[in-house]
Parts: C-alpha cells; structure tokens; sequence
C-alpha cells in the first residue's frame, strides 16, 4: 500500500483498502488537492490518550457540589460527587454530539477550535459514560472531608 493513494484507487478497492487501514496501518488519500487522513479508532484513541479533561470540584456552603471543565466551558451543580461525574459526562456528550452537528461553526470559533481533540475523544468513548468519566481527573477542592 502506498502512503500517498489516489481517491479513483481507493473507490475501486475500497474493501482491501478499508483492511488494510484496519490491520496494517493508516492511509492517506489524495482527491484532487486534498489529502485526507484514514486511520483506525484505535490509531485516533492512541493520538488522543493525552487529551483528559479536568474538572475543578468544589463543595458549596449548601453541602452541594459543582463541578467546572479547565479545558472546556461546561459546568453543573449536584447534590452529591458521583451524580455531579454523571451529569457531567452526560453534559460532555451533549455538548460533543452538538459540536459535531454545528462542527464548521464550533470548529471556526477560535473559543471553541481547541475543543476539537477532546470532543473526538469523548465521541470515541460513545455513550458509555462511564468510559467518559474515565477521561476527566476530578480535582475536589474543599475544606469538608468528601468520601
């Protein structure tokens, strides 16, 4: 397989090239001036494993917790510290499945363009929002014991 492949020799051997990005490494394909990446989904989770969120956890004056993104501008309120990770997660995916159908909007927002690599790394996980939990390092900061 060549690194550099035509889009015309893609079309026309489209399973064997679809293996061989699976099973033995990613390509590029050239259609015209563009060159676009193919790669696997565990190619893309291997570039992206360094992309983990963290989120700044605080125990307000009521006993509630609410919890903030450093990377990205979502945050919620909870009553308790797992159901705050839940909400979270779901809010993330929301946000993730929005940025991709709004991508050339969100993309072109220079507030928004660094979300990118994190947004693919949640739609990755897909909707298991445990494995979304997974990506976010939750800091707590209180002066309260929290269990």
């Amino acid at each position: 397989m060549n690194i550099l492949l035509k889009s015309t020799d893609v079309r026309n051997n489209w399973s064997q090239f679809m293996d061989e990005v699976k099973w033995v490494k990613p390509a590029f394909i050239m259609r015209n001036r563009d060159k676009i990446a193919v790669l696997s989904g565990e190619l893309l989770e291997f570039i992206l494993k360094e992309y983990n969120l963290t989120v700044n956890v605080f125990m307000e004056e009521d006993g509630t917790y609410t919890g903030s993104f450093n990377e990205i501008d979502i945050a919620s309120n909870s009553l308790d510290l797992e159901t705050l990770k839940v909400k979270l997660a779901q809010d993330l995916l929301e946000y993730a499945e929005e940025y991709m159908n709004e991508f050339k909007l969100y993309f072109n927002s220079p507030n928004r363009k660094n979300h990118f690599p994190y947004i693919y790394r949640v739609l990755l996980a897909g909707n298991d929002i445990s494995s979304i939990k997974s990506i976010c390092a939750f800091n707590i900061k209180s002066n309260k014991r929290v269990v």
